[in-house]
């Protein structure tokens, strides 16, 4: 059984959107604090966190706790290395995280995603339970509410499992090339798939808007993570190739990366295509603002990754290996917002503005009330851009994380001796650390309340912390690597970690600073 009741569905719903007709005033988001848990990481029955039941009694501990943000990590369908980052879809919701009844499976291990075998078991399950499923009226009335997307991806899912998972442009030419006949012949052929593909969606969403109707009861507000590229192997380049820089084959002309930078001494080479920005101007950005319209129905509010592409991106050649050999070009900049807000109204948005950042990246952040974001885990080293990440700095509209999903966790970082860190030497990681005791007024023990008790006094409105962090865990429980291409976001924590004293001590903390 399907876990939730149902709910209405994407396109007919409101979009909690804040309208200016005269922008008068600058948005601001209220104080408050919040976890970033992708619900991947949450405990449950088949090996990976799920939107049923352990999803809910999170929003139980969030209201213990006096959280009142759930930030995800986007919620797609994961392809490529798993990464939420990489999914076959910008609009459609990841099938392994429906929640199913039934007993629990023992095999898989409670504090890790073992994915490719937990992808097996449970998508086994799931063909099971959709073969059962008898499509009635509200199904129907979810297909007509999702006719912008919701085809096009249960075409290319049931296409792409036809041709054995291989890429699109590997396919059949009459597939790849979206010809018309061929598209309808298999339709034909794969029908009985592609109303599989569209029953998924449906229990997905079904019990997403559940849990977020489940949140709203408690006052909890779901933040969303949007990233600026999508991945070339998804239905979004697949139906709409002229929004994309690619060649006659399919192929990307150019991808998206950035230079070389903390993370990576090579800089980072996604291998996303990049958008035919002149194209998509044409047409007034309504696959954009189509995409944003999805991701509000979903969120309350929206994290923005990788802001500083939409001012001035890296571009990489296709077939590059590594993102040093690039060039920045410039992006859509303000044209782009004006056409969202223009259809939208203003909307809560976060900008991710870490990394190498100009000062037309924050003019444009700052034209649009976008809060930018401090890491805490930056404010103690050498480099110059440490200053904005102290918090006798922050400005009150800042979102301030402990970490990122791509940090170590705050007792990593802690602990860390920077051997065998490309980025950090030791003697740079032991005058970071002198200088964090000195500024924290703390003698180490325990830094990860530090951290997060400094982020929740400081005057910035909006702060986030990971959940590897409230649990005080260690490197092994980081979520991503950025630049390592295998075995990231597998981390899960089990109920038996959260002890009701760290839910009630977060909630002192909470109480405290007036989050």
């Amino acid at each position: 059984m399907v876990y939730a009741t149902i709910s209405p569905f994407a396109l007919d719903r409101p979009i909690p959107g804040r309208p200016h007709p005269t922008r008068t005033a600058p948005m601001t988001f209220p104080r408050a604090a919040g976890v970033l848990l992708h619900p991947t990481s949450l405990p449950g029955a088949m090996g990976i966190g799920d939107l049923g039941p352990d999803a809910h009694l999170f929003l139980d501990f969030m209201a213990q706790s006096g959280l009142r943000i759930w930030q995800m990590l986007p919620v797609g369908p994961t392809g490529y290395g798993d990464s939420p980052y990489q999914c076959f879809s910008a609009f459609a919701g990841n099938g392994m995280l429906i929640h199913l009844s039934g007993p629990d499976n023992t095999n898989f291990p409670p504090r890790t995603v073992e994915f490719e075998h937990v992808i097996s078991y449970k998508r086994e399950r799931l063909k099971r339970l959709f073969a059962s499923y008898k499509p009635d009226a509200k199904f129907a009335a979810f297909v007509r509410a999702n006719v912008e997307w919701l085809p096009d991806y249960a075409l290319f899912m049931a296409l792409k499992e036809a041709h054995g998972g291989v890429e699109w442009t590997k396919w059949e030419s009459g597939a790849a090339h979206r010809k018309p006949a061929a598209l309808e012949t298999w339709r034909t052929k794969l029908e009985a798939s592609i109303q599989m593909y569209e029953v998924e969606q449906y229990f997905f969403f079904t019990q997403f808007y559940a849990l977020k109707e489940a949140a709203k009861e408690r006052g909890i507000e779901l933040m969303g993570d949007l990233p600026i590229y999508v991945a070339h192997d998804s239905a979004d380049v697949w139906a709409n190739p002229d929004c994309f820089m690619l060649d006659a084959d399919g192929n990307k002309l150019v991808q998206a990366g950035v230079p070389p930078d903390y993370f990576s001494a090579t800089g980072q080479c996604w291998g996303n295509p990049i958008y035919n920005w002149p194209a998509l101007k044409r047409t007034g950005y309504a696959w954009w603002v189509r995409r944003m319209r999805a991701a509000f129905q979903l969120f309350d509010s929206v994290r923005l990754d990788h802001f500083r592409g939409f001012e001035a991106y890296w571009e990489v050649p296709g077939d590059a290996v590594t993102a040093e050999k690039g060039r920045w070009v410039k992006g859509p900049g303000a044209d782009l917002f004006i056409a969202i807000e223009k259809a939208l109204g203003r909307l809560p948005i976060v900008a991710e503005n870490l990394g190498l950042i100009t000062p037309e990246v924050e003019t444009l952040r700052e034209q649009f009330d976008f809060p930018g974001m401090s890491i805490l885990q930056f404010a103690f080293g050498g480099d110059g851009q440490a200053h904005e990440f102290k918090p006798h700095n922050f400005p009150r509209e800042r979102v301030v994380y402990t970490g990122t999903h791509d940090n170590d966790t705050t007792m990593g970082w802690w602990n860390s001796t920077g051997q065998g860190d490309s980025t950090r030497t030791s003697d740079e990681v032991d005058r970071e650390k002198k200088y964090a005791l000195q500024y924290l007024g703390t003698d180490g023990r325990e830094m990860n309340w530090t951290l997060m008790r400094v982020g929740l006094a400081s005057v910035a409105n909006t702060v986030l912390i990971p959940m590897q962090d409230v649990l005080g865990l260690g490197s092994e429980t980081r979520m991503n690597t950025p630049g390592r291409s295998s075995g990231n976001w597998a981390f899960r924590f089990s109920w038996d970690q959260l002890t009701p004293a760290m839910t009630t001590r977060l909630r002192m903390l909470v109480d405290t600073y007036d989050r």
